[in-house]
């Protein structure tokens, strides 16, 4: 008998992600997952306080509450958390027309995204100083939010697009100004990342059939990441991290990049990753009331996000990545629905997103 004993830290994450990955048949977004999930933005969408404003006062005739100033997205504790909420909601009544709470989320869309009040969502942006406000992460889930009501095929969803369409309109125009002005790109693991501002709005050009945008987006990640090699993956993640630079990048060029021009450089990029014995252990929360570390949580699900991505894309090469997904899912799936606002105001919708990948939906 031959006896294979493992470095002791290798021992110790394959036993990390084991009991993880056995869960693996339940990652499927049910209806019975879905009513769960819907519970979350439907308790912060409408919740004004606590808020975190994020922006620049030129004086005091700009103080205003939260929902005077942003009529739509006020709720969910700050700007980006709301969009990305009523991303949620749409998106769980496309997929789930059955969902328990059907009629009071089509309600709280219906009552939030008038003209009216989108009107006033693009005068903040016109305001003195706030004109990069939410630059890009909020502009990207504004967009991933048009894209979800243009694919919704109800009345209901077609009113709001429409209603939407100047915020939208304004969005686009802001990565058409900006990006072409960015020299260097932003590799953080927090809001500003420039791999996933770039990757959200390709997908919404995709979606739209907006083929300026999307060319535009497709020449500046070249541009920026085209020559990246041996991404230090090792380096994450930082102790705030929702994002991996590593991972928003590798997802960001799987769709601009040809077929076999991604694999090509994903050799380089993250040559790890085409072994099918990587291991990469789910990042670990130690305080889930701590609205900073509370992002590793979401680490997990957007790290999710990319690894479904390759798997789904290229399964000969990187189908094992999925069984890794899996483990990053199931560390942080159970614990999103409690009581502690710090997670539940955001988290669902990257547990969603996540999910969603999986299934290729």
């Amino acid at each position: 008998m031959v006896i294979v004993r493992l470095p002791r830290i290798l021992l110790a994450i394959s036993l990390s992600i084991w009991p993880l990955c056995s869960q693996a048949s339940a990652l499927v977004l049910t209806l019975e997952e879905a009513n769960r999930l819907a519970t979350l933005p439907l308790k912060c969408t409408q919740v004004e306080y606590p808020n975190k404003l994020n922006q620049v006062l030129d004086s005091e005739q700009y103080l205003k509450s939260p929902k005077a100033l942003h009529p739509v997205f006020y709720g969910c504790f700050d700007w980006h958390s709301s969009v990305h909420g009523h991303w949620m909601m749409v998106n769980l009544l496309r997929n789930f027309p059955d969902l328990a709470d059907r009629t009071a989320i089509r309600h709280i869309l219906k009552t939030n995204l008038t003209a009216e009040n989108i009107a006033t969502e693009v005068a903040f942006f016109a305001t003195p100083g706030n004109k990069n406000y939410e630059r890009t992460y909020g502009w990207a889930w504004l967009l991933t939010l048009a894209a979800e009501l243009h694919r919704w095929d109800d009345p209901l969803g077609r009113e709001l697009e429409q209603n939407l369409q100047p915020l939208t309109d304004l969005m686009v125009r802001k990565y058409e100004t900006f990006l072409p002005k960015l020299i260097y790109p932003i590799r953080t693991g927090e809001h500003p990342n420039t791999a996933f501002g770039l990757s959200m709005a390709y997908d919404f050009a995709e979606v739209t059939a907006n083929d300026a945008l999307a060319d535009l987006i497709s020449s500046r990640a070249l541009h920026w990441y085209l020559n990246d090699q041996q991404c230090p993956l090792s380096w994450e993640p930082n102790g705030f991290d929702f994002l991996s630079p590593c991972f928003e990048e590798l997802n960001l060029m799987r769709k601009v990049l040809p077929g076999e021009q991604f694999k090509s450089w994903a050799r380089d990029f993250m040559p790890e990753l085409i072994n099918k014995t990587f291991i990469l252990a789910p990042a670990r929360v130690s305080d889930r009331t701590d609205g900073k570390l509370v992002h590793l949580d979401g680490l997990n699900f957007s790290r999710a996000w990319a690894l479904y991505g390759v798997a789904k894309a290229f399964p000969a090469e990187y189908g094992h990545l999925q069984t890794i997904g899996d483990a990053h899912v199931n560390a942080a799936l159970p614990t999103i629905v409690d009581n502690h606002y710090e997670g539940t105001h955001w988290l669902g919708s990257f547990a969603m997103y996540a999910l969603l990948s999986r299934q290729g939906l």
